[in-house]
């Protein structure tokens, strides 16, 4: 028998001792060499899952076989399935809107009264001007039409109109605007009361989507008072219309960041911005708006 067979035959020998002493010692062995199991096991898939979880330094790596994993690749697989220049898009506008918020606009409106920059002093010359973006919004009493002013929308017949040379467009978002809105519009008011070429909006926006439903925001208009006839009853009045909506992209392209402030948009005739103002008017910046003002009334 060569030396090999004889370690094997001892090895055996040795196990068949070990299980009749297991068997001898009852239940308490049992119980020690489960402990012993339950010991080695958890220690395993400690170091297992150590493995797993920092294989490559401080970086955490998740094994194929957890659910969130896949659910996360499906999540991003489902998207790719859209526009991706789309989807990009709206991943900037929500970090965009997030940078921004009612107490920074708060803390700016505590630091400068709503006054983010000075009026223009002079007239923006026709070849630099920007076009107003189109805006959609409606009259109290349901009327809707576009600005900057082209046609009028009804339910038989679009009616155009004598397009003014001069609009005077107030934007307010927040209630808190409203007094910065009247600092320009009433002097602008009695100063082109007369005139015929010339008009003035007072645009409120409502941007809430639960407001902007349809159903709603026929019973919110109806609510909302009729604009009244100013005292001097001239052939200028004030109109009074309201946004309903989303205007983000509207407001970005007027560069339109903080909405507790007044933003003041002279239009020509052409629907191009030829002087821009914000929050509560000064003398100096009231006799800028009324001057341009009085030269678009000049071009032909």
């Amino acid at each position: 028998m060569s030396a090999s067979k004889s370690a094997r035959l001892k090895t055996l020998r040795r196990l068949l001792v070990l299980l009749k002493t297991i068997r001898l010692t009852g239940d308490g062995a049992k119980g020690k060499m489960l402990r012993l199991k339950q010991l080695t096991s958890s220690r395993s898939a400690v170091t297992l899952t150590s493995r797993l979880l920092f294989a490559q330094e401080d970086k955490i790596l998740l094994p194929a076989s957890i659910p969130t994993r896949f659910t996360s690749n499906r999540f991003l697989d489902f998207y790719q399935l859209g526009n991706k220049d789309a989807i990009q898009k709206e991943r900037a506008r929500l970090k965009d809107e997030m940078n921004r918020g009612y107490f920074a606009d708060m803390a700016e409106l505590k630091q400068h009264g709503g006054k983010i920059a000075m009026a223009n002093k002079v007239i923006i010359p026709a070849m630099e001007a920007l076009k107003f973006p189109q805006l959609e919004v409606n009259y109290s009493n349901g009327t809707r039409f576009k600005l900057p002013i082209t046609s009028f929308e009804t339910k038989n017949e679009s009616m155009k109109t004598d397009t003014a040379k001069a609009t005077l467009m107030c934007l307010s978002f927040r209630a808190t605007s409203q007094e910065m809105t009247n600092s320009w519009s009433v002097p602008f008011i009695e100063t082109f009361k007369d005139s015929e070429k010339v008009q003035l909006y007072e645009i409120s926006f409502i941007e809430s989507w639960l407001l902007s439903l349809t159903p709603i925001k026929k019973l919110l208009l109806r609510m909302l008072k009729k604009p009244k006839r100013d005292e001097s009853d001239g052939v200028l009045q004030r109109q009074i219309a309201y946004a309903f909506g989303d205007h983000y992209y509207f407001r970005k392209e007027l560069k339109i960041l903080n909405l507790l402030t007044g933003y003041m948009f002279l239009v020509d005739k052409f629907g191009r911005i030829r002087w821009q103002g914000f929050g509560l008017a000064t003398e100096d910046e009231l006799s800028s708006l009324l001057s341009c003002t009085s030269l678009l009334l000049k071009e032909e």
